[in-house]
């Protein structure tokens, strides 16, 4: 459905939207699309680092020397 449209059925569907809703309701409307999008990169950014925290926990715990005291010594 959206292959048909062209650039200028793309313009005829922004002025009915500006007609309809105003410049300013579009305009707040599009800061909080802006504000939504900013907040969801930041959380999977936070997501992401968290893994990788989680990641190299494990990695440090399993680098872990975990044998017994009585053991070291027999070595």
């Amino acid at each position: 459905m959206l292959n048909n449209i062209g650039p200028a059925g793309f313009i005829i569907i922004a002025v009915v939207v500006l007609v309809l809703f105003g410049r300013g309701k579009v305009s707040a409307l599009m800061g909080e699309v802006g504000k939504g999008i900013t907040s969801f990169k930041k959380g999977i950014k936070e997501g992401s680092d968290e893994i990788e925290k989680s990641q190299d926990d494990q990695t440090l715990k399993s680098a872990r020397d975990v044998t017994p005291e009585n053991d070291k010594d027999k070595v």
